[in-house]
């Protein structure tokens, strides 16, 4: 495994929702028993997050920075970083993230992704 192959999926899975497709691409990666931890406070299982991908609007640009990836089995992995996304007539949306992948019959798939809120006063340095 390497940070380009999990960076590259985040990238496809970020383009979705910027195209509208996310719940076709989140249909595709999550496995049965997946779950997302949003940033409002609300933990969504597999279906939920694709009923609600359905309606939500998409996302004009986003930025990952500052990525990390810890390996933690051979077929196990979390890829860390900073998300801004970016919506007309909204505020940015700034987070700290996280996204566990599995490995099974040889695709990674998203089991457990995680947003954490960082205020605008508290942006990480660069």
């Amino acid at each position: 495994m390497t940070i380009e192959e999990l960076l590259a999926l985040e990238h496809r899975g970020w383009k979705s929702l910027c195209e509208g497709t996310g719940a076709d691409f989140y249909a595709q990666i999550m496995t049965p028993d997946a779950v997302m931890l949003l940033s409002h406070g609300v933990v969504l299982d597999r279906d939920a997050v694709l009923g609600s991908l359905n309606n939500a609007p998409p996302w004009d640009r986003y930025e990952i920075r500052d990525e990390r990836l810890l390996r933690l089995t051979e077929d196990t992995a979390a890829l860390v970083y900073t998300g801004h996304a970016f919506r007309a007539g909204e505020p940015e949306f700034l987070a700290l993230m996280s996204s566990v992948y599995i490995r099974q019959n040889g695709a990674w798939r998203l089991v457990l992704y995680q947003q954490t809120p960082i205020p605008a006063s508290k942006e990480p340095e660069r």
